[in-house]
């Protein structure tokens, strides 16, 4: 290695070596910036030579970060992320898209009611939606603005809660109280959770049984029984009418349906009051 230099490394350097880093290779850094591997290569040696350190290790099956190179990314990203942020309130337009995944019936119920509300709050922003099959798959997800089931205590995570989850029996219009109730399984409290509660003990037996409470909603809207559904999923069917609540009790729970991201993203207030729009209009429409 060379002598170390005085002073900060050029920009484009330090923003490769930010997604080298991050992202676990050079060619994954490639891909991002539509750079070729070579070029990725050439920068990384360039800011070795000019910090006089070694930042990776290179193998045969791939790079790693030394030492230097993990105590270095946090305070590269740190960095860069600052200088995104204030150059973003000082000198940047307000945003102009805004990028959400969650699971595709969360998509269904809870954004596409929201939308109107938040295209007149925002009519010059582009909404962009990410499906994902399973919850487990949001980890992995690249678009950091998620909405999420649970309790909002997600590692490394900021959590707005959207709406609680909360169970009542409900119907298709003209479907009796005592027709078959409709199973859901999974982690949500379920029928023996609101018998314990209420002290009906008396139900129906189960005449269909789901893992999925986009699909117990949908039989039920079919009259094919009663659902113990979420209030918040079933929200533009119970406005229309096309489920109506029964009048049982409810079953509140701990869960809810929160708005999430990254602690260090959002950080600008531009970002901020953005999110706080899509916050805003996701809750009027529950």
């Amino acid at each position: 290695m060379s002598k170390k230099k005085v002073g900060l490394p050029p920009l484009d350097w330090l923003r490769v070596f930010e997604a080298a880093g991050r992202l676990g290779g050079f060619s994954a850094a490639a891909r991002e910036f539509g750079l070729t591997q070579a070029a990725v290569s050439q920068r990384i040696a360039n800011l070795e030579s000019w910090l006089g350190r070694s930042l990776f290790v290179r193998e045969a099956r791939g790079v790693s970060l030394t030492v230097e190179g993990e105590s270095y990314l946090p305070l590269v990203q740190d960095s860069l992320r600052a200088l995104e942020r204030n150059t973003e309130d000082l000198f940047g337009t307000a945003p102009r898209a805004l990028r959400v995944a969650g699971l595709s019936s969360h998509i269904q119920a809870l954004v596409l009611p929201s939308l109107g509300a938040f295209r007149a709050l925002r009519p010059e922003v582009q909404v962009t939606t990410d499906s994902v099959a399973r919850r487990s798959s949001l980890e992995d997800e690249r678009t950091w603005l998620q909405i999420r089931y649970g309790r909002g205590n997600w590692p490394g995570r900021a959590a707005d809660l959207i709406a609680p989850e909360v169970l009542t029996p409900m119907a298709a219009p003209g479907v009796s109280w005592r027709a078959p109730v409709i199973e859901l399984r999974g982690e949500r409290p379920g029928w023996q959770d609101w018998m314990q509660k209420t002290g009906d003990t008396d139900l129906p037996r189960a005449g269909l049984s789901f893992d999925s409470m986009e699909h117990a909603l949908g039989a039920a809207r079919q009259g094919l029984g009663v659902a113990l559904g979420s209030v918040a999923l079933a929200s533009a069917d119970l406005a229309s009418g096309r489920l109506i609540r029964l009048g049982r009790p409810d079953l509140e729970t701990r869960d809810g349906y929160w708005l999430t991201w990254p602690r260090d993203r959002a950080q600008s207030k531009k970002q901020q009051a953005l999110i706080g729009d899509f916050l805003q209009a996701l809750r009027a429409a529950v």
